[in-house]
């Protein structure tokens, strides 16, 4: 066995920068590093296996194992010993690796005459690209400097690989960021886009993990980090009092910039042979490795403020700033770990769509990218780790699909797909003056929903009788302090000008679940979308809702102003709303302002208690619109942001479908006009439906008004009622089926 200390696993570095410095092939340079390192370790093998998919490990290079198993042995990620590496993304040292669970023996290898086995992963940022491994005869336990030693050299493979020093035949050592990528995540706002990739946050390459000057790199670090202390508490200084949130963060990074123990263990990487950058990178990697096996929500958030301030650490030594010099690209997708609404809203329509790694359907990033009507997916994993500024990505938003450096045919069949949809759209404009009237005569009223300035030029274009949802939130969230009431009522005026005289429905304030003011204390609760939220919070602090109304009022003008309180659970939380609506009426009547003309006050059904409230509800509302997103949830017991329950239910279930009906009805005995607000009101099939059930208004984003107005204006309704209630009375669970064989008939 060889003692290594510090000097000899810097000693083995510097070999390993010398290997790498030689011109080789990259199989050669592999198979010169598995040499080096059994020879430097004392152990009879070495060996490396590299990723060639997502799920699949190969053995790429061995000293020691039988040369006939390279690129032929290959494992799923969890199998054997190291397939259980690469998955947990952690080191295993076993003296005896047959009697470890899971141990799995490859006949080809000829491993079984080795007992000691110490396998770490290869990985960068959190993304594994391997494992290495060495095994020895001797049936002994690996010490914690030669564990420690390992995992510096595997970081410094993971670098290398990174910059293409192992290009070579076969998938596991094709070169990277050049072979199509299919990202598979989920959908945040329909629609479909082709462009360039543009990093939000340009990744920081480290083109040298390896020094043989540890005092300097040490020093380096240090007046980094001392830097970097000073960045975060001129943070802190500038940050609002008010922003308790922002705050948060900055006391979290500064806690981690004055952490001794992420200082230490950075320090001793330097002395084991890293560089700076490297050894920043690889306490980033571990961290990032936790993020994934944690399942307590703050402390992920909390490693996430590491991951930043790492981040901003790497950007500090290497000069590599958020500024890279590259230029937008005129299609630019945006690619993000995340985004703030106030970031997104700064780069704005010129956009073509946004991949993102995190985000949900009901993320503040999800709310704008609607307002901007560009395609969203989210959930998009490595996303970040695999593409490049420039790389060539198609955005399937209907899909929640994306194809990263697609090929040639993909390619096509995406452009065919775009081409197809602005035919469509060509010929949506043609009937854009045109009522939506079904064959039997029904006209349903088509509107649109909005929730910036920017929407209201597509109130026109798209052929929108109104706007039946103008979400108020959005000038709330992208602020880092409450707007004033003049700022307000100044915008709000703005809107009702655009809308050319065409009717807008205000939705009061909608905060709290997954929308969290940035200036508001954010509040703990088990089910969020079930607490404290929406009318709760304006009821409960009714001060920013008086502010509001009062915004409101001033907006009118003397016109005509159409209000709606969110989230109304019972026919009480209405009425107290509306009392205040009414308070401030009468006090602005006082103060000798103009009042609206006419005033409609209404509510959305978003829970279904309030479909069963006292018929003195429905008599008193001058208009309810279902909110479906909520309500679907809700009536399901479904959370939408959980991917594993969220497409189990489907809108046109028969029991959903039923409860819409006895809703149209208890608005119909009342004279209550009636609304179907939401994502499914712009599906041309789910449209077809709901107006069969009696629904008359339908608002949706504005390009769903076209393919909507479309499909109404050539089918009966009176004959796809009849196909539901063949469907219900046949004991269907969906109607989609009989409905979707019926339009395919005519």
């Amino acid at each position: 066995m060889v003692e290594q200390s510090e000097s000899e696993s810097r000693k083995l570095l510097s070999r390993l920068q010398a290997v790498m410095a030689e011109a080789a092939a990259g199989q050669e340079r592999l198979d010169r590093i598995t040499h080096l390192i059994a020879d430097s370790m004392g152990t009879e093998v070495c060996s490396i296996y590299l990723l060639r998919d997502a799920d699949t490990l190969e053995l790429c290079a061995t000293q020691g194992l039988a040369a006939e198993a390279v690129h032929v042995t290959r494992m799923r990620i969890g199998e054997g010993l190291v397939g259980r590496v690469a998955r947990q993304a952690r080191p295993i040292n076993t003296p005896n690796a047959p009697a470890e669970r899971g141990f799995r023996y490859m006949p080809e290898t000829g491993e079984e005459a080795y007992s000691s086995f110490l396998g770490v992963p290869i990985q960068r940022l959190g993304e594994r690209l391997g494992v290495l491994v060495v095994q020895s005869k001797e049936a002994r336990k690996f010490s914690g400097d030669e564990v420690y030693a390992l995992e510096v050299v595997a970081m410094v493979i993971a670098e290398m690989t990174e910059l293409g020093a192992f290009i070579g035949e076969g998938a596991a050592m094709s070169a990277r960021h050049q072979q199509q990528v299919l990202l598979r995540g989920s959908v945040g706002q329909e629609g479909a886009a082709m462009g360039h990739v543009w990093l939000h946050e340009p990744r920081v390459v480290v083109t040298k993990p390896v020094s043989d000057d540890p005092e300097t790199e040490a020093q380096r670090l240090r007046d980094a980090v001392a830097q970097l202390r000073l960045d975060v508490d001129e943070m802190l200084t500038r940050a609002p009092t008010a922003d308790a949130e922002q705050r948060e963060v900055l006391e979290a990074y500064r806690m981690f910039a004055r952490s001794r123990g992420w200082m230490r263990r950075m320090e001793e990487d330097i002395q084991r042979g890293l560089s700076a950058e490297a050894a920043v990178e690889k306490e980033q990697s571990t961290a990032r490795a936790r993020m994934e096996t944690l399942p307590d929500a703050y402390l992920r958030e909390r490693l996430h403020d590491l991951d930043d301030l790492s981040n901003r650490l790497l950007r500090l030594l290497t000069g590599q700033g958020t500024d890279t010099g590259a230029e937008l690209p005129p299609d630019p997708i945006l690619v993000a770990r995340n985004i703030g609404p106030a970031e997104l809203l700064d780069y704005g329509r010129r956009l073509k769509g946004v991949v993102l790694e995190e985000g949900s359907v009901g993320s503040h990033a999800a709310i704008v990218a609607r307002a901007l009507a560009i395609p969203l997916v989210i959930h998009a994993k490595r996303i970040t780790t695999e593409a490049l500024n420039g790389d060539p990505i198609l955005v399937d938003g209907d899909e929640g699909i994306v194809h990263l450096r697609p090929e040639e045919t993909v390619a096509q069949a995406f452009r065919d797909k775009l081409a197809m949809q602005a035919e469509a759209q060509e010929r949506y404009a043609s009937i854009r003056d045109k009522p939506a009237e079904s064959l039997c005569g029904t006209v349903v009223s088509l509107q649109m929903n909005a929730g910036l300035m920017a929407d209201l030029p597509s109130l026109p274009s798209s052929g929108a009788e109104g706007v039946g949802l103008f979400r108020t939130e959005l000038q709330f969230l992208t602020r880092n302090k409450v707007p004033r009431r003049g700022e307000l009522a100044a915008l709000y005026a703005r809107v009702i000008d655009a809308a050319q005289g065409k009717r807008v429905v205000f939705r009061t304030l909608d905060i709290g679940s997954d929308k969290v003011l940035p200036y508001m204390k954010p509040t703990e609760e088990p089910n969020p979308a079930l607490g404290w939220r929406a009318i709760r919070v304006g009821l409960d602090k009714p001060g920013v809702m008086r502010m509001q109304l009062q915004a409101l009022i001033r907006a009118a003008n003397g016109g005509p102003l159409s209000v709606m309180f969110p989230f109304i659970a019972q026919l009480e939380e209405f009425t107290a709303a509306r009392d205040h609506l009414m308070r401030e009426m009468e006090r602005e009547a006082t103060l000798g302002h103009t009042l609206p003309e006419k005033l409609e006050i209404g509510a959305m059904l978003e829970t279904p208690s309030l479909a069963f409230a006292p018929r003195q509800f429905f008599e008193m509302a001058d208009f309810i619109s279902i909110g479906g997103n909520d309500l679907k949830q809700f009536f399901f017991a479904a959370d939408r942001e959980n991917e594993r329950v969220r497409k189990r239910y489907d809108t046109l279930n028969v029991s959903f479908l039923t409860f819409l009906e006895q809703i149209v009805h208890r608005c119909s005995d009342t004279g209550t006009p009636l609304s179907f607000c939401g994502e499914d009101a712009g599906r041309p099939l789910e449209a077809i439906c709901f107006a069969a059930m009696g629904l008359r208004t339908l608002s949706m984003r504005p390009a769903s008004i076209g393919p909507v107005k479309s499909i109404l204006r050539r089918v009966d309704l009176r004959e796809a009622r009849s196909v539901i209630n063949e469907a219900r009375a046949e004991g269907a669970q969906s109607v989609r089926p009989a409905v979707m064989e019926w339009l395919r008939r005519q």
